[in-house]
């Protein structure tokens, strides 16, 4: 530590120097006040001040105090007074000391010294770490709350169609001894982008927490200016994407990406049409089989945003029967597994198609909910590692 010491008896200094002095603590110590305060304005690092309220009186001693506290209010100060001094204190308490120290005749109280600064230091180390840990939950909170605005609301569906939508983030913390729900790198979007068009996106930012929040947000507010109907093709919509996001730092920062399933369905002929830059493909399920196949092999996809502003997209496109439902998700989902030991099994595709097979006379509503709560119940409490998003899509005639 390095200690700051400006006291009234040099013997009683002296005595400080041998109890406190070794190699971890730096000290500085003095008798007049004018020296002491010059020392401690022209050196920065104390990590705490110890003084005498009568250095040479108490008036002079409460006025080195409050120029030190005024000076460097994050360095705890603490006081020394003797009994028939102690109800002078309560100015000192009100200025901010930290601690005091009852002196006695013979000394005693110096035993006690070193002891009395670590608690002191530690104690208000512990209170900035908590004053960062508020900070940084307000900082958290606020930016999971614009990762909240972006998630659409209302939506609207196609005529003859139900939609349902849902995120969870996967990161709880605990900051400062309270859990902080973190921002995540997942995203969806639901939109109408003409008369009988209705856009269906969803995307997964590598990582976890501010950075991929911040990368999810950079696309959607691109996806946002972008919105017009001369991207109504898949495949070029997610080229054009992919080039704006390749000049942006804060998603290929330390080689981050992220991943999109976009697509377009036309309600009038109950066609979709959809592109893949390196995102799991969508599954469809009939309601009166239960039959829950994916659309598309797993590579199927392009490579993923933001790594190569020269990749070209492909269009994929099926028709949407009566009675089926579509659902497009990120690999939160099924890549769920529990952590106990063993052979690593993941909740799996196959994990989803049984779920939507026990839920497919439910209400759509249901059923997505059944899905997160079964790829989280297949973890054994471990909980999924990563964000969740999901949107199932039912054509009801």
């Amino acid at each position: 530590m390095k200690i700051f010491v400006a006291w009234d008896d040099l013997e009683q200094i002296d005595l400080m120097s041998l109890y406190l002095s070794n190699e971890e603590n730096e000290l500085f110590t003095t008798t007049d006040a004018e020296e002491g305060f010059a020392a401690f304005s022209g050196t920065a690092g104390w990590e705490v001040a110890v003084l005498s309220v009568r250095l040479p009186d108490i008036e002079n001693g409460y006025s080195l105090f409050k120029r030190i506290r005024a000076l460097r209010p994050e360095v705890p100060v603490i006081c020394g007074c003797n009994s028939e001094d102690i109800y002078r204190l309560a100015r000192f308490m009100v200025g901010g000391m930290k601690s005091y120290i009852l002196r006695d005749k013979n000394g005693d109280f110096l035993f006690l010294l070193s002891a009395m600064l670590e608690s002191v230091v530690e104690w208000v180390r512990a209170e900035r770490e908590q004053a960062i840990a508020g900070k940084l939950r307000e900082e958290v909170e606020s930016v999971r709350k614009i990762q909240e605005t972006i998630i659409p609301k209302d939506v609207v569906p196609p005529k003859g169609y139900r939609v349902v939508a849902c995120y969870e983030p996967s990161q709880v913390r605990v900051i400062g001894g309270q859990p902080v729900t973190m921002a995540g790198g997942d995203y969806y979007d639901l939109f109408s982008l003409a008369k009988d068009r209705f856009v269906v996106l969803v995307g997964d930012a590598s990582g976890h927490g501010m950075k991929a929040c911040m990368s999810v947000i950079t696309m959607h507010t691109l996806v946002r200016m972008l919105r017009d109907d001369s991207h109504m093709n898949p495949a070029d919509f997610v080229a054009t994407v992919n080039r704006n996001l390749c000049s942006q730092t804060v998603v290929n920062s330390d080689g981050g990406f992220i991943t999109l399933a976009y697509g377009i369905l036309i309600s009038e002929t109950n066609e979709f049409y959809w592109c893949s830059a390196g995102h799991p493909p969508p599954i469809l399920q009939s309601l009166d089989t239960g039959e829950a196949v994916a659309v598309a092999d797993d590579d199927i996809g392009g490579v993923p945003l933001g790594i190569d502003e020269t990749a070209e997209y492909t269009e994929h496109r099926f028709k949407i029967p009566p009675r089926y439902r579509l659902l497009l998700y990120t690999d939160g989902l099924i890549e769920a597994f529990p952590e106990s030991g063993g052979k690593h099994v993941e909740f799996g595709v196959k994990g989803v198609a049984d779920c939507m097979k026990r839920n497919l006379d439910k209400p759509i509503e249901q059923a997505l909910r059944a899905l997160f709560d079964d790829s989280n119940a297949f973890t054994k409490g471990s909980g999924r590692h990563d964000d969740t998003s999901a949107i199932l899509i039912e054509r009801y005639e």
